[in-house]
């Protein structure tokens, strides 16, 4: 019996690996005949930090760092209990941050 539609928001710092746990999560889901709608790449949220390369003198001298955050968003329609427990189970790699939404 159908239950309605899940939404997973996955955020991460390296573009392969959050690829490879949409996969991970299409996969899972497709096996149990839910119908899956993504992955869609969100914005990448981009932070730049400047930092000057030494204390009280020479204000022109400054290193640039960026710390990139990836998302996607992957909708699955028409989940049933077999693809609820299936998605609990899921084995994803350390640094990638998941949301759930029923």
């Amino acid at each position: 019996m159908p239950k309605g539609r899940i939404r997973i928001k996955l955020k991460a710092y390296d573009h392969r690996i959050i690829d490879e746990c949409c996969q991970k999560i299409l996969d899972s889901a497709m096996s149990t005949g839910a119908k899956v709608v993504g992955p869609v790449p969100l914005p990448t949220k981009r932070k730049l930090v400047v930092v000057g390369t030494s204390p009280h003198t020479d204000k022109d001298a400054r290193e640039h760092f960026q710390l990139l955050t990836h998302k996607r968003l992957v909708d699955i329609i028409d989940a049933t209990d077999k693809t609820i427990d299936s998605l609990m189970h899921l084995e994803l790699p350390a640094g990638v941050g998941i949301e759930i939404r029923m």
